[in-house]
């Protein structure tokens, strides 16, 4: 079944949807490192408009430093930052919420014009309006993560940090998705829930849920622990933690176990590909054989980044690289899936 596309918009949209995933991993990229330099809380507000234009008087900026003296971060944790400090780790905020409203216009500018002049059929368009909900969505679980780190915490709560992560790769999922079915003419569906390959569905899971526990190990910092590879400390399991007095509805919000988890969750899903790839070769399976080498080889690179990513201390231009490569190995793990569905 072909897209019903008019084939001079072609290239329009095409272009279109390649800017929404560069903006989207630019804002994942922003959000990493906003993250890493502990900048998420400098700004204490949701100004939807208002928030526009950063501070530009000596009162303006003395006003937003003020509201960020009231909050827990500052007090327990900065207490002698100045204000040039605060200007640095203000700005990592205010780029990622400004890239956030520019992906909002960048969507739905574009989008008005393809519904008007009726370039898609009535279900991409019914698609892509949900996924503009998605990015709206997006930006309110941004301010509910940054709500969690205003009150009683220095920082944001890992649960809500991994909900905004899942929510744009998601979105950067479906995106690419829908690229990859307007370039080659096809019309597969995304993450159909049949019995139908399973075992590869399955893998696309585990890399969601290892991007979740990669939220979780930065935010509780957990990669600057552990700073030891291939074990913990010359142990397989983290020495600090006892069962015993742990309880079980905390387990995650424990950093030993966290990085333990994300550390062998990591060994599980690059043997899990070998084993499909072996499948794959020995089948024949030869539509399989580009999306399967470049797979292999962006999961190398990230687990490769991660181990010195904990050697160095979870240090920030490592760690940024390490975060960056996670794009990538989305980027290779969807375009496996879609190449192993038939139309």
């Amino acid at each position: 079944m072909e897209i019903i596309l008019r084939k001079e918009y072609s290239k329009f949209i095409n272009y279109w949807l390649i800017s929404l995933l560069f903006f989207i991993g630019l804002i994942v990229i922003i959000g990493g490192l906003t993250r890493l330099t502990d900048s998420g809380l400098s700004i204490t507000t949701w100004d939807v408009f208002k928030g526009i234009l950063p501070p530009l008087t000596t009162s303006q900026w003395n006003e937003a430093f003020d509201l960020y003296k009231q909050i827990p971060q500052f007090y327990l944790l900065n207490e002698n930052m100045t204000m040039s400090e605060f200007k640095v780790i203000f700005y990592w905020e205010y780029i990622h919420r400004i890239l956030g409203r520019i992906l909002g216009l960048l969507f739905i500018i574009p989008f008005i014009y393809i519904y008007n002049k009726k370039i898609l059929d009535k279900n991409y368009n019914k698609n892509l309006f949900v996924l503009f909900l998605l990015i709206l969505l997006q930006g309110f679980v941004g301010w509910y993560m940054v709500k969690s780190g205003l009150v009683e915490n220095t920082t944001v709560s890992h649960y809500r940090l991994a909900i905004h992560l899942n929510l744009a790769f998601i979105l950067f999922s479906a995106i690419f998705w829908y690229f990859l079915n307007i370039k080659l003419n096809k019309n597969k569906i995304f993450f159909e829930f049949k019995n139908k390959n399973l075992l590869i569905k399955f893998f696309v899971f585990l890399i969601f849920l290892q991007i979740t526990f990669g939220a979780f190990t930065s935010g509780l910092d957990a990669g600057q622990i552990y700073q030891t590879w291939p074990l913990m400390n010359n142990y397989f399991f983290p020495d600090d933690l006892n069962f015993n007095n742990i309880i079980l509805s905390q387990i995650f919000s424990e950093p030993s176990f966290v990085q333990f988890v994300h550390r062998k969750l990591a060994y599980i899903i690059f043997i899990y590909i070998l084993i499909l790839s072996f499948f794959i070769f020995y089948k024949k399976e030869k539509h399989m054989y580009n999306s399967t080498l470049f797979l292999l080889g962006t999961i190398s690179v990230q687990i490769i980044l991660g181990i010195f990513t904990l050697l160095n201390g979870a240090q920030i231009l490592i760690a940024s690289f390490h975060q960056i490569s996670t794009i990538f190995l989305l980027i290779s793990s969807i375009y496996f899936y879609y190449n192993s569905l038939k139309e």
